[in-house]
């Protein structure tokens, strides 16, 4: 076994999630999943493929059908350029993490330095270290003043400075998990006028871009890498069907990458899963072409549940929280707690209440808990808020 991989780390939020298996009175909101299941039109051409027999290879860059239907839906999100500006840059993944973990394999060599912003998903630091990679990390913080004050913010110079020549990626994801952090386009547009002098290659997971509530953009989308880089730029910015379209479990996902990288991508996914499954491609290519009966509901649902929990989480004695632009969490930390895995096991033991610990994100976040509020029925919200009232009331004041 190689050491990088017997010195991974386990997953904390899973950590936190054996503490309640078999326990069907936790709330759980631990993982990264709307509780609501995909749409019926969705599963519906998956089983329809299947009864026609579709259980074959199929392309290592994924069915042409998808790939076009891709095109398109990335030019209705950053337009002007045209569906035949973005076909021979899509390429189709067996899931998010899987795109990520591929532009790791194509750009990350052993002793290459890859700057992470942070707090951040584990896998996006995980995946260079596999390769080898030795990780800096720049973590996000929260502004003390000005007309955002107790928001989560970049300290664009101190990110800057990380970035040198030396540096082979920068891994950003925005909007992120867990804060709920979104770049803006001028912070954008710094970042790759820094990346073309340094030569640095930019990997912007952009898996919750629909998923944005500041409605500060003219397709309601997040600021996007797409709309500011050019199409040879060092660019790679990942997607997924899993959050705005209910589809976790498919396990589907996308890239759009330089052109010339996409043969050598085609490579690599031979020899990782070959190609994705033709029915959960076919489910995906319905997806996109019926989306807005999905992805617009699910983000007026999703601000009207983010709406619903952090007004009653401030009013929590001892809570500090950030309201997220986008994604789907509440990240907060709980004055007197600074142990969050201890935290979160000891919530989901004696107040049946499930959420991960902040550790899980970055060591920057120690002290921090995530609270995914993708909830079908609000009530659950409320529900989960008035098990930590209890959990903290019973308490010793030593304990706080």
């Amino acid at each position: 076994m190689r050491h990088v991989v017997e010195q991974l780390e386990a997953s904390r939020i899973r950590e936190v999630a054996n503490e309640g298996l078999g326990r069907a009175d936790v709330l759980k909101f631990w993982f990264g999943e709307s509780d609501e299941v995909t749409p019926a039109f969705i599963r519906d051409a998956a089983v329809a493929s299947l009864q026609q027999g579709e259980t074959f290879y199929a392309h290592n860059l994924g069915l042409p059908e998808l790939r076009h239907a891709l095109a398109r839906y990335t030019d209705g999100l950053h337009p002007g350029r045209g569906e035949a500006h973005w076909f021979d840059r899509v390429v189709v993944t067996s899931g998010g993490v899987n795109g990520l973990m591929l532009a790791s394999q194509a750009l990350v060599e052993p002793g290459d330095e890859v700057v992470v912003v942070t707090p951040a998903w584990p896998n996006l630091e995980a995946q260079p270290l596999i390769m080898g990679a030795k990780i800096t990390r720049v973590p996000l913080r929260v502004q003390s003043d000005g007309p955002r004050a107790g928001a989560w913010a970049l300290d664009m110079e101190a990110l800057l400075a990380k970035i040198t020549p030396a540096t082979r990626m920068l891994i950003v994801n925005a909007p992120n998990n867990p804060t709920g952090w979104t770049l803006s386009a001028p912070e954008q547009q710094a970042i790759l006028a820094h990346c073309r002098r340094t030569g640095t290659w930019i990997l912007a997971d952009e898996v919750y871009e629909r998923l944005y509530f500041a409605g500060d953009t003219a397709n309601g989308a997040a600021p996007s890498f797409l709309d500011v880089a050019g199409p040879d730029d060092r660019v790679i910015v990942a997607h997924s069907f899993s959050k705005s379209f209910l589809m976790t479990g498919w396990r589907l996902g996308w890239l759009v990458l330089p052109p010339g990288l996409t043969e050598a991508m085609g490579k690599l996914i031979e020899y990782n899963t070959s190609c994705a499954p033709v029915f959960v491609q076919r489910a995906a290519a319905v997806a996109l072409q019926r989306g807005e009966e999905v992805t617009p509901a699910l983000v007026a649902h999703l601000r009207h549940c983010r709406d619903k929990l952090v007004p009653l989480l401030r009013a929590v004695p001892g809570v500090t929280l950030a309201e997220p632009l986008g994604g789907m969490y509440a990240f907060f930390r709980l004055e007197g707690h600074a142990d969050c895995l201890t935290l979160a096991k000891r919530l989901v033991r004696e107040a049946g209440l499930g959420l991960a610990p902040g550790s899980a994100f970055s060591p920057h976040a120690a002290g921090w808990l995530r609270w995914c509020f993708a909830s079908r029925d609000t009530a659950r919200l409320v529900q989960g808020v008035e098990r930590l009232r209890d959990w903290l009331g019973a308490q010793p004041p030593s304990g706080r």
